[in-house]
């Protein structure tokens, strides 16, 4: 667990920027949660560097600063996954915004990403533990087409009636493009095989980051599994990105009608369990997420 004195530890704030830290995200518990790379200052390296790096430490992203303003609490970031750049990662967004805690101290930062800004508040709970809330930037989101919809039944080896028909399938957007699929029970959305190369193929074809697999035991408690073959990675235990997407998604079909707060659990059916929290308004576009880090040892 990360304490305020660890966050604040000199033996912490005097690792080297261009260390390649590790995170689990969305957990207080380092075995728990999506683990992120975090590389606090990659002003050195190019895109190739970066993406070697992605692909050695092996984790679905890692997060590079590539521009820093320690002064204003402003960063330039991307991220890279094992295979390519994506434009937002929510999880490593929260793992570089707790390890940046750990730098300048708890409070508020401004990260200029590739899908936009993306404003995110730190603070020390009462546990001890660093959380970060992101605001993601406008979110959208759209009803899937035949054309979409056919294709990654497919691949995940579902069928319409495995759908739950009150949650449509739709694209949403948070930052990047996913495909929101509903599962009309907990045993469908636990059974996941798919085709690995059809989807991600897909996906490639569509500009989708993950595909957003959920279900719903109450409206304010969902389960989900994203799928990211795109990025090199068989599924993510817990996906920022899409729960911001989600949280428009939630808008678009007015399921939400005053301020909400939504939890996401992520990661069960994978042994690495994740809470994300997503704070949605009907009038705000935006979706704010909320989440936990930890460091992990390095080979976790």
């Amino acid at each position: 667990m990360t304490t305020e004195n660890d966050a604040a530890n000199p033996a912490n704030q005097l690792r080297p920027l261009t260390e390649t830290l590790r995170y689990a995200a969305f957990t207080h518990d380092p075995s728990g949660g999506n683990p992120a790379g975090v590389v606090l200052d990659a002003s050195g390296l190019d895109d190739a560097g970066m993406l070697a790096i992605a692909a050695d430490v092996g984790y679905s992203e890692t997060a590079f600063v590539t521009r820093r303003d320690e002064a204003a609490r402003r960063f330039q970031v991307r991220y890279f996954s094992p295979l390519a750049e994506v434009a937002f990662c929510g999880h490593a967004t929260v793992a570089l915004a707790v390890a940046l805690a750990g730098r300048l101290g708890a409070g508020d930062i401004v990260l200029d990403t590739p899908a936009g800004e993306i404003p995110v508040a730190t603070g020390v709970g009462e546990d001890g533990t660093v959380r970060a809330t992101l605001t993601s930037v406008p979110t959208r989101s759209r009803p899937a087409t035949d054309a979409e919809l056919e294709p990654a039944l497919k691949a995940l080896g579902w069928v319409l009636g495995d759908l739950d028909p009150a949650l449509p399938p739709h694209v949403a957007f948070g930052g990047n493009d996913h495909l929101v699929l509903a599962a009309a029970t907990r045993e469908r959305l636990a059974d996941l095989e798919y085709d690995f190369d059809g989807l991600a193929e897909l996906m490639r074809r569509h500009g989708w980051t993950t595909v957003h697999l959920v279900w719903r035991e109450s409206p304010e408690r969902f389960h989900a599994r994203d799928p990211f073959p795109v990025g090199g990675v068989v599924e993510d235990p817990a996906t920022g990105a899409a729960a911001a997407a989600f949280g428009g998604y939630l808008r678009a079909l007015g399921l939400v009608t005053g301020p909400a707060t939504i939890t996401v659990r992520q990661g069960e059916d994978m042994g690495r369990p994740s809470d994300l929290l997503i704070d949605v308004t009907p009038q705000d576009a935006r979706t704010r997420v909320s989440g936990q880090a930890v460091p992990m040892a390095a080979g976790l």
